[in-house]
């Protein structure tokens, strides 16, 4: 058994002397018994008692201390996977010296902490770090076991991730903003996954030199390209390649800061004139970046793209006829307003967007030459969105608007249904609307390694008037009039909530514009879009022009 573990056992007899029934007393008793598991026994249920958690730990423990893998993953309940981890993080890690730490269980669950060495081609570093694991009843033995998963030997693994020492797959990039200004995963803690990503395809064209790292070699992701390493230790400094981007600094700050008012938050910002990303800031338990690659139904918003339709189909105009009754039947589904929406048969397509109102937007989306397919030829022909050809610099997903027969044409309008997108398909909404030109958003230049970028018509010039001076009224007016009040210089902004099956509380979405900054926002279970996507898109516009 390892120093760390035999100094838990003796610091559980102290406690059993001072009266308390301690971590390490199983331990002491069964040392003296032998253990204690000879003869017939009984198979036992329920959840495992202190002094199993205590033995089955400290065994568990002990064998990893020693390097000893396939025993280590005997006292778990997924030994093929564990005894796989637990080889490689000797072997493929070169993690020696390991000396593990209990902390103070509670119930089941027992914190540690692991001390290791590191070594590489005659190179060795310590280090530190914290995780816990919780004991279960196996299902068909009834024996306590280590409930398996990758985080129990590393709190940031994931199924199917590895570790691993060696010479860096690619050199360490020192990324900059717009105006040189050093970006860090440790000053901006968002940008962690994307400064990794960024490094995995642009280090070598950045001019760096590899050092030696331990890194998680994550699985593959779903867009089908690798994932990047995630650095955990550097044994042995590289030189950094110096990498450009198109984000500000002082806006990103600002995205960071506002993300973490509100959980599972993600925003992104966009310079309108130019496609530049200025910010991309995620606020989740699980690290995914949202604000780039989330899916999800915009609520809303996409009442921009709908009402760009109908403009430009001739349907209506923004001082033209838009009635909002207080429900609307399409195909047999009745769709309903806000809670205590007052009805306006008069309304025009100005007054019922800055309202939000549904039912407005459902009853004219039958009108001529109207078709299921419109929504969609909009979306692509004139937003660029939904085409799956993007390319950021990182991976990202750039919107679906399928067309939909039956129920769902309606529920698309208004952004629910089948549509699908993300801040950064909204903040390009917002640039697209405001501008009348599509100019694909992206971090890094295309010019670093000839990306061809996305194209799409825009809008007519009447047509980009006509949504821009109704976002307006919305900010000043309409639902987000609280959200961007005090905001100075040419605003205007449209709010949004997506009801989620399952969920009692909807989704908060909230795009805006101020000047030549666009800003887009996602707070998942946030309530409507006022309460929490659009304080985030006012600080980041705030900060940004």
């Amino acid at each position: 058994m390892g120093k760390g573990v035999k100094a838990a056992v003796v610091g559980g007899v102290f406690a059993v002397m001072l009266g308390g029934a301690g971590y390490g007393a199983y331990n002491i008793v069964s040392a003296v018994s032998g253990g204690g598991t000879g003869g017939a026994e009984t198979k036992k249920s329920g959840p495992p008692d202190a002094a199993e958690v205590a033995e089955t730990t400290g065994s568990f423990f002990a064998a990893w201390e020693k390097g000893e893998a396939a025993r280590a993953a005997s006292y778990t309940n997924d030994a093929e996977k564990a005894g796989a981890l637990l080889t490689a993080y000797g072997d493929d890690a070169r993690m020696g010296e390991v000396a593990i730490t209990p902390g103070r269980p509670a119930g089941t669950t027992v914190p540690f902490t692991v001390k290791a060495t590191v070594t590489f081609d005659g190179k060795s570093k310590p280090l530190t770090y914290r995780s816990e694991l919780t004991v279960v009843r196996g299902q068909t033995t009834g024996r306590p076991l280590v409930d398996w998963g990758p985080s129990v030997v590393h709190p940031d693994l994931k199924e199917g991730d590895t570790l691993v020492t060696g010479e860096s797959a690619q050199p360490a990039i020192e990324a900059v903003d717009r105006e040189g200004k050093v970006l860090t995963k440790e000053r901006y803690p968002s940008l962690g996954p994307v400064l990794d990503t960024l490094r995995q395809k642009y280090g070598e064209k950045a001019g760096g030199t590899p050092g030696v790292e331990l890194v998680i070699r994550h699985a593959d992701g779903t867009t089908g390209e690798a994932a990047a390493d995630t650095p955990l230790l550097t044994l042995a400094e590289g030189r950094p390649g110096r990498l450009r981007t198109t984000l500000s600094a002082g806006v990103q700050a600002a995205a960071e800061k506002a993300v973490r008012q509100y959980a599972e938050s993600s925003v992104v910002a966009v310079k309108p004139s130019t496609g530049e990303v200025l910010a991309v800031a995620n606020h989740r338990e699980d690290g995914f970046n949202a604000a780039f690659q989330g899916r999800v139904a915009p609520g809303s918003t996409m009442k921009i793209v709908t009402a760009a339709m109908l403009i430009d189909n001739g349907v209506t105009s923004m001082n033209g006829p838009a009635p909002c009754p207080p429900t609307a039947t399409w195909q047999s589904q009745t769709f309903k307003n806000l809670t205590d929406m007052e009805p306006n048969e008069g309304a025009s397509l100005a007054n019922s967007f800055l309202r939000s109102c549904n039912t407005a937007f459902i009853k004219l989306i039958d009108e001529e030459p109207l078709t299921d397919f419109s929504l969609t030829e909009e979306a692509q022909e004139r937003f660029g969105l939904g085409r799956d050809d993007w390319k950021t610099g990182i991976a990202s997903f750039d919107g679906s608007v399928p067309a939909s027969g039956g129920p769902d044409r309606a529920a698309n309008a208004i952004g629910q249904g089948e549509v699908q997108m993300n801040p950064l398909n909204m903040a390009s909404v917002t640039a697209t609307a405001i501008t009348g030109a599509f100019r694909q958003p992206h971090l890094v230049s295309p010019e670093l390694d000839d990306r061809e970028q996305a194209q799409a018509r825009g809008l007519r010039a009447d047509t980009a008037a006509q949504l821009k001076q109704m976002m307006r009224l919305t900010a000043t007016q309409g639902t987000a009039q609280q959200a961007m009040a005090g905001l100075s210089g040419d605003i205007g902004a449209k709010t949004g909530s997506a009801e989620v099956d399952g969920k009692a509380t909807s989704d908060s979405w909230f795009t805006g514009f101020r000047n030549d900054v666009a800003a887009a926002a996602m707070a998942q279970q946030g309530g409507h879009g006022g309460d929490a996507a659009g304080p985030i898109v006012a600080a980041v516009l705030r900060a940004g022009s």
